[in-house]
């Protein structure tokens, strides 16, 4: 069984663990390198809740505290009741439902306690995993998004997905997002 928290200054060390991943830090915008800087990095997660309606948290299986990775969930249009949901697994955890338990969590989260009612989310075509992971969670495929994402010098196409409030999990076939 799996659950969201709050990280904590505790997992600093987990946190750096995590990124020492290339393929996780190429994506994220504030890699932390040092364990201030991972400090600093779990102390922000509280300034995008109050500054821009980020809500993120630490994803932990059963009895362990150890984080598996990290979920959230963007406001992106309260009018519309949108979210965009991001999700990443500690090199550790991968293969084992981290993250789509992370996704099925934190839609939870969003259609309950933040009344969103759509969530959308992308992934690299070139990461497999994550159209799996997400199809489990419920959320359908929408399309492919040509050069959506840039890391480095390269773009990326990537899978659209979204689910809706009242979308059953179930009903979304298994299997990684194509082009074309």
């Amino acid at each position: 069984m799996h659950r969201l928290r709050e990280w904590t200054p505790d997992d600093a060390d987990r946190l750096l663990d995590a990124f020492t991943d290339p393929e996780l830090s190429r994506q994220e915008p504030r890699v932390p390198g040092t364990p201030g800087q991972a400090l600093e990095w779990i102390a922000h997660r509280a300034e995008l809740v109050r500054e821009r309606d980020v809500h993120g948290f630490a994803v932990v299986g059963g009895d362990a505290d150890d984080p598996l990775g990290h979920v959230q969930v963007a406001v992106t249009s309260p009018r519309h009741g949108w979210g965009w949901v991001s999700y990443w697994t500690h090199h550790a955890a991968r293969g084992r439902g981290a993250a789509t338990a992370a996704a099925l969590l934190i839609s939870e989260f969003a259609f309950t306690r933040l009344g969103l009612f759509r969530l959308e989310l992308g992934h690299r075509l070139d990461n497999p995993g994550s159209c799996v992971a997400a199809r489990r969670a419920g959320f359908r495929p929408e399309g492919i998004e040509r050069a959506k994402l840039r890391y480095g010098g390269h773009r990326y196409d990537t899978g659209a997905h979204a689910r809706l409030a009242d979308d059953p999990v179930e009903g979304v076939p298994d299997g990684p997002c194509r082009a074309g």
